[in-house]
């Protein structure tokens, strides 16, 4: 099928590799020109495992192309995507601007029927605006008798396996009433459903509330999970134990029970944040969920005072290491990361930052420059020189294995703060350092921190 998809960020250009890989003919908009030249040269604007080898064998074997016209991608795509963003607006409802603008310079260039299908992220309600707006676009142009079919089919992409979720769904949600639409929907993603059906068939505003609903409720457990974990340790429980002790129960099982230093991201946050709006502006609250905001709110400060707590004289002229920038692995996106709470209240405190992360090097450059107190290293080792304590953001798996003896030996305070639980406490307690987790049990260090 011939298919267009406006928006080359993270959600539209995974869909638009992964629609072109199994056969279609796709062409990508974006109206960032450098960007265009960027992907036309098979080089990713992202950071995503496998993407770039992707690109390359779908644009080489002709079934991928990218252009900065919109009239291109009316022409060319009987299908359409709208993959733009959904920004958040200072009240937490999502900016539709973007969405609706894209959908008025498609029904600016429509000669023929079209079906709109609706990828981002967007409130309950936001396909009926968008027929509304194409229609009136089509109507002042004189084309009454066009037809405009709009899609609501969510993402559920995963930062760091986005590649996968999309070539292996789990499901697929199509919000539609229309039967050719139907039809077309399941033309386009039968490839993807050989081993079993995946399309799920529901109304647009089923469809568009259900992302909401599945990111809200993972948040759920996330913020469940922290906050009781803050609660084992002044209990002196350890958080390990109770979340294996509950995973195995088949009705709960171990995802998204992983305690943290709080959620970040481009989804989870963001997400949140609409709903509420969507149910405040509907006169129905949802209390539950503001409360799993407030939790994570809460979260992102934790490593900074657990730090603070070691440094009783204060945290000025200190130089603290991190491993990890990223809000999670295998991406570069610093959206909302927890690095960047800790890092932002070390330096009002007058600390120094030595940072390293697989990914968001650059990411992290861009977001703050070049200031005396941030260095960026080359290798994890390499920001220990001189540090007085480590603290660990991101659970990259080359963070797992590590030299405790080492660490000791240059942590002149011999402390270790970390978010994501990585180590076995006994361990690093025979190796003299103090460390505390999230939710863990305290160990003593053998020989007590040089503080």
């Amino acid at each position: 099928m011939d298919v267009s998809v406006f928006g080359t960020g993270y959600v539209g250009l995974i869909q638009a590799a992964a629609l072109a890989d199994v056969g279609h003919r796709v062409l990508c908009i974006d109206i960032d020109p450098n960007k265009i030249r960027q992907l036309q040269q098979a080089v990713p604007t992202i950071s995503e495992p496998g993407l770039s080898g992707l690109l390359e064998d779908t644009i080489k074997a002709g079934r991928l192309s990218f252009s900065s016209q919109a009239s291109d991608a009316v022409n060319h795509g009987e299908l359409i995507f709208i993959a733009v963003g959904t920004p958040a607006d200072e009240d937490g409802s999502a900016d539709l601007s973007h969405v609706l603008g894209v959908t008025r310079q498609i029904a600016d260039f429509m000669d023929s029927d079209r079906t709109l299908i609706i990828k981002s992220t967007v409130p309950v309600g936001t396909a009926d605006k968008v027929a509304e707006c194409a229609r009136q676009v089509l109507d002042r142009r004189g084309l009454k008798k066009l037809a405009v079919r709009v899609v609501s089919n969510p993402e559920f992409l995963k930062e760091g396996s986005a590649l996968a979720d999309c070539m292996r769904p789990d499901r697929i949600i199509v919000g539609t009433a229309d039967p050719l639409a139907r039809d077309q929907m399941t033309e386009l993603y039968a490839p993807f459903c050989r081993n079993h059906e995946k399309l799920m068939f529901m109304d647009n505003r089923s469809a568009e509330l259900t992302k909401y609903a599945a990111n809200a409720m993972l948040a759920t457990r996330i913020s469940f999970m922290n906050e009781l974990a803050n609660l084992t340790e002044r209990l002196g429980a350890d958080i390990e134990a109770v979340r294996k002790g509950i995973g195995s129960d088949p009705r709960i099982g171990y995802h998204f029970i992983y305690p943290g230093c709080g959620f970040g991201g481009s989804c989870f946050p963001k997400d949140l944040r609409a709903l509420l709006h969507t149910a405040e502006q509907s006169g129905m609250p949802l209390r539950l969920l503001r409360s799993v905001t407030d939790v994570n709110d809460s979260q992102r400060h934790i490593l900074f005072e657990k730090l603070a707590k070691q440094f009783p004289d204060g945290l000025a002229g200190k130089s603290i290491a991190i491993w990890g920038l990223a809000f999670k692995p295998n991406t570069d996106d610093m959206r909302e990361a927890p690095s960047r709470y800790l890092m932002e209240a070390l330096w009002r405190e007058g600390a120094r930052v030595q940072a390293y992360d697989p990914e968001a090097m650059s990411e992290c450059r861009r977001l703050y420059g070049y200031r005396k107190d941030l260095n960026l290293c080359a290798t994890r080792d390499d920001t220990l020189e001189d540090a007085d304590a480590l603290v660990i953001c991101t659970e990259w798996k080359n963070f797992r294995v590590v030299d405790f003896d080492l660490l000791a030996s240059k942590l002149r305070a011999r402390i270790i703060i970390d978010g994501r639980n990585l180590y076995n406490p006994e361990h690093l307690a025979a190796a003299g350092l103090l460390y505390r987790g999230i939710g863990l049990r305290h160990t003593l260090p053998a020989q007590g921190p040089q503080a």
